[in-house]
């Protein structure tokens, strides 16, 4: 009875259209007066689920995010990319793609990539004859690499779910990943293009593509200071996280002089607004995931799925349709911290690495940021577009199948994801 008032509550809730944070705070409340525990546990594992050092990095990497956004380095980015691969048959999505590749891989932020190169390609893509729709399709999707590639402030939160582990591990693990999303992603926007007729554009030349890249390095730098000075072990997530955001600072505002003081002011408005939602989701859930285990329903969830099949490669297949049905219905960052501490023991169980888990499971929820109903980057990028949300998902299946297919590349070939990590050990 407990489990089923603290789930009803919560998803109640949910449906009555309360926030994430608040309905899994009033859940937990909830759950505790009915077991009869004294709510100031609830308020210590509040407490202690954001009283941990690697979160500091998160409202670091956000406001790096927005700088960027802000100042100028999501223009030259795309500058880049359409140097590189405009000249393809329909390249402006391949642009599109490489340009989220390149951007998301700075910012972290599916929402932001969606939002910043959405307001640049998109009045473009329409001015080059492509329809509204594809546009907002493959500007919405690729932004997942913002996900996977790091930094990614979402994979700290799934090391602090999960205990602890390396955070510079899961950076690296990302990468292959990410890639493989984006080729994947990149031929279902060719294919696209070549059904749909759009043109190519024309090759500026190899000294223009010098050129563009030569501008774009101080803010791909960016992404190898943070990334890097974490795997050098020069360090730690949060040190580089503050020397990126210090970085971004410097970039855009000494080096490309688009970072104007409204720019700078709004940046750390939206970047303070953003840290404090995600440390009130952290707490709260934690506070709920303490209800979670007290119920034991790790241990209920993996009997269930045992019961079903002990096959490690069916187990998978099963957690991975769980992830992308609750994607659809529920904020990324907090099933993170729910999901994490139910579905990890169950992992290790059939042999599954918890980094291999983690790319997964980032994969899973990022493709809920692209699907009905709760989709945050299916709807800014309509809204960006100016596209209704039934005119996009009607024809966006080719670029879900893609990210699909990458996923199950990564779920079942762990050497994806693992390799690259198991060689900095």
């Amino acid at each position: 009875m407990g489990l089923l008032l603290l789930l009803g509550t919560f998803l109640g809730l949910m449906v009555a259209g309360v926030p994430v944070a608040f309905a899994l705070g009033i859940a937990t409340v909830a759950g505790f007066l009915y077991e009869g525990l004294p709510l100031f546990v609830a308020f210590q594992r509040i407490l202690s689920g954001i009283s941990v050092f690697s979160l500091l990095a998160i409202p670091f990497f956000i406001f790096a995010g927005e700088l960027m956004l802000q100042g100028g380095i999501a223009a030259r980015l795309v500058r880049l990319a359409a140097a590189a691969v405009g000249a393809v048959r329909g390249g402006l999505g391949l642009v599109n793609v490489a340009s989220s590749m390149l951007f998301g891989g700075i910012s972290g932020s599916a929402v932001a990539d969606t939002s910043a190169l959405g307001s640049i390609l998109m009045p473009v893509m329409k001015e080059k004859g492509y329809d509204p729709d594809y546009s907002v399709n493959v500007t919405v999707t690729s932004s997942l690499a913002g996900v996977v590639i790091p930094p990614s402030h979402n994979m700290i939160l799934y090391a602090v779910a999960a205990g602890g582990i390396s955070v510079s591990k899961l950076f690296i693990a990302g990468i292959v990943p990410g890639i493989l999303m984006c080729l994947c992603l990149g031929v279902a926007a060719y294919l696209v293009a070549v059904k749909r007729g759009y043109r190519s554009e024309t090759f500026p030349g190899w000294a223009f593509l010098l050129t563009s890249f030569v501008v774009a390095i101080p803010g791909l730098l960016t992404a190898i200071i943070i990334v890097g000075g974490v795997l050098s072990g020069i360090m730690t997530v949060t040190e580089s996280g503050a020397v990126g955001a210090i970085y971004a600072i410097v970039v855009t505002a000494l080096v490309y002089r688009e970072l104007t003081w409204e720019k700078f002011r709004q940046a750390v408005l939206r970047a303070v607004i953003t840290t404090s939602l995600v440390m009130i989701l952290v707490g709260c859930a934690s506070a709920f995931a303490y209800l979670l285990a007290l119920y034991r329903v790790p241990e209920l969830l993996a009997a269930g799925l045992t019961f079903v099949s002990d096959n490690p490669l069916v187990i998978l297949l099963m957690l991975n349709i769980i992830l992308l049905a609750l994607g659809m219905i529920m904020d990324m960052a907090a099933l993170i911290l729910i999901c994490t501490p139910i579905f990890l023991p169950v992992m290790i169980s059939i042999g599954v690495d918890p980094i291999q888990f983690g790319i997964i499971m980032m994969m899973n929820l990022g493709l809920g940021l692209c699907t009905p109903p709760v989709g945050a980057c299916l709807f800014v990028g309509c809204v960006v577009g100016g596209v209704k949300i039934q005119d996009a998902v009607r024809t966006i299946w080719p670029f879900y199948t893609a990210i699909l297919v990458a996923l199950l590349l990564t779920t079942y070939v762990p050497a994806i994801s693992l390799t690259l990590p198991n060689l900095i050990e």
